[in-house]
This record gives structure tokens, C-alpha cells and sequence, in this order.
């Protein structure tokens, strides 16, 4: 991927992350400009074993090498790679820094400019807790039934708020050089924890917004996934002008918009989009200006 800005041009980024939500900050921090290079076990990241194809996009334009940082070879690579780097990008639990060298009292007495991004499971004292994307996004009552979810939400919320934080730490310090003149900014550290991502993406549920009796939850009929005669039609005709082209559409009468929670309406719009095909629901959402999706069945 092609970098879409130039926000972190001339920022140097380590990333010891791997898997996925250290490698999506990492291409995030790509795109906006950043040197990015990464050192990985002998092994590899679990995720070109797996997944070779999202390995490579995640990894587009960045430096990869391989380090056993257990080693002294693996220490002295790492650190030659520290002395050029702006922030640090990791992943490990922190019970497992001691012995890789990567506690933060130690790294900001070496390297006192240098900036840490640590993405974790869970936030402070339960840093260490055993967890994945599925586990935290469940803690969050945003599993509700046996499927699982469509899409790894924690651990993608979760590289956005690290690339955020990584944001952070070069405004910092650029902002304490241009101000000082001081050529060795103070490192800050960073923590990121993907239950924190559940939970933040998960607000619209914890408000109530996406319950069975919230506005997009299903309650506005105007808003709900329907079957259609040859597949699926997900609209989202909320507001009031959309929600009256939709009526007026399905030739569906109704005095204000409170009619759009009456189950008569729900029924009468449902009725109306069984008996209409993929092509023919494309072709009406183009005419009538109404937010409409078709999927397969």
C-alpha cells in the first residue's frame, strides 16, 4: 500500500509485534509516512504461516529481520536497532519483558528519547491474563450468540488506537524539540489494550443503541437486515427523509416517524422487499435515494 499521508514522514519505527494487531498499527503507521522495520522470532510471525497473503499486505513497504532476542546475537541486533528508533512497537505480555530486555525502566535509561507503544490484553494489573480478540469482545456482551463474530473487532480497534498512540509519541516529541530546542526528547510509554478497544467499540451496545429495542438494533423498521427474493437487503434508512422514501416506496403509509418502531410497519416493509429481487431493490435505492444493500442469501 501506497502511503496515504505524511504525517509520521521521518518517524523510526521497531515493531517486536506480531500476529495481528501490532502488524495492522505497524501498516497504519506505513501509510501515514513512518520507516518502519520489524524483527521477528527465527520462527517467523505466526501470521505468514497461516496467512501468507494478509502477512504480505500487512508487512508492504517494511524492513523485516529475524532476531532471537532470548541470544546475546539477538540482543545486540535489537539494540543496534533501538539506538535508530523513535517508538517502539511491542506485543508481549508484560511478564515476559524481563527477560528479553524490554522493561520500560530499563529501555528509558538507555535510550531516554525513546517512545514505547506496548499493545496488551487487558489494561494494568490484568496485563497478564491469558486472552484473544474472541475472548475480550465476549467480556464486552458483543458475542451474543453461537457464531462467531464476522470480523476480528478488538484486535483491529485495537491497532487503530496503537497507531494513534504512536501519533502521540511523535507529536510529543516533536512538540517538546520545537519548544526546547532540546536534541534528546523524554520518552513516554504507551499502553493499548485490545479489551480497552472492545469495550470502546462496544459503547454503541453498552448505550443501548444496538439492543433489540434501540434505534439500530432493530427496533426502526427502516434499519434491519430483510430477505429478499433472491438474497438478503440490509437498509439503513434511519433518518426521517430516508425513512419516508423508503415508505413511499414499499407503499407504506405512515403519519410520523414513530409509526417506523410499529410492528405493522416492520411487517409491511418486509412483505415489500420478499417480493423484490436483488436487481430490482439496486436499481430503486438509485431512484429514491435510499441507503440499501443487497447481499446473498
Amino acid at each position: 500500500m501506497k502511503a496515504s499521508s505524511s504525517a509520521l514522514h521521518g518517524v523510526r519505527i521497531l515493531s517486536l509485534a506480531l500476529n495481528l494487531p501490532g502488524p495492522a498499527a505497524l501498516m497504519r503507521c506505513r501509510q501515514m509516512g513512518a520507516t518502519c522495520t520489524k524483527l521477528e522470532p527465527p520462527s517467523g510471525d505466526p501470521m505468514g504461516h497461516y496467512n501468507p497473503a494478509a502477512y504480505a499486505q500487512l508487512h508492504e513497504g517494511v524492513k523485516v529481520s529475524q532476531a532471537d532476542l532470548k541470544t546475546p546475537d539477538g540482543q545486540k541486533t535489537l539494540h543496534t536497532a533501538l539506538a535508530k528508533t523513535d517508538v517502539l512497537l511491542t506485543s508481549f505480555r508484560p511478564a515476559a519483558l524481563p527477560a528479553l530486555g524490554l522493561e520500560w525502566k530499563a529501555l528509558h535509561a538507555r535510550y531516554p528519547s525513546l517512545c514505547q507503544v506496548a499493545i496488551v490484553g487487558a489494561p494494568g494489573s490484568r496485563a497478564n491474563e491469558p486472552g484473544h480478540d474472541l475472548t475480550y469482545l465476549a467480556d464486552n456482551g458483543l458475542v451474543p450468540g453461537l457464531e462467531l463474530p464476522a470480523t476480528l473487532y478488538a484486535d483491529m480497534s485495537g491497532s487503530l488506537m496503537a497507531s494513534e498512540a504512536v501519533l502521540k509519541a511523535a507529536l510529543h516529541q516533536s512538540a517538546r524539540y520545537a519548544g526546547s530546542g532540546d536534541n534528546h526528547p523524554v520518552g513516554q510509554f504507551f499502553e493499548v489494550a485490545l479489551s480497552d478497544a472492545a469495550a470502546y467499540i462496544g459503547l454503541p451496545r453498552a448505550w443501548g443503541l444496538t439492543q433489540p429495542q434501540g434505534a439500530v438494533g432493530g427496533a426502526h423498521a427502516g434499519y434491519r437486515v430483510y430477505a429478499c427474493k433472491d438474497g438478503r437487503v440490509a437498509v439503513a434508512a434511519l433518518e426521517p427523509h430516508f425513512a419516508a422514501a423508503l415508505c413511499a416506496a414499499a407503499g407504506v403509509a405512515v403519519s410520523d416517524m414513530k409509526a417506523m418502531f410499529a410492528p405493522a410497519t416492520r411487517q409491511a416493509i418486509q412483505a415489500f422487499f420478499a417480493g423484490q429481487t436483488r436487481d430490482a431493490l439496486h436499481r430503486l435505492a438509485k431512484e429514491k435515494d435510499i441507503p440499501l444493500h443487497t447481499m446473498a442469501a
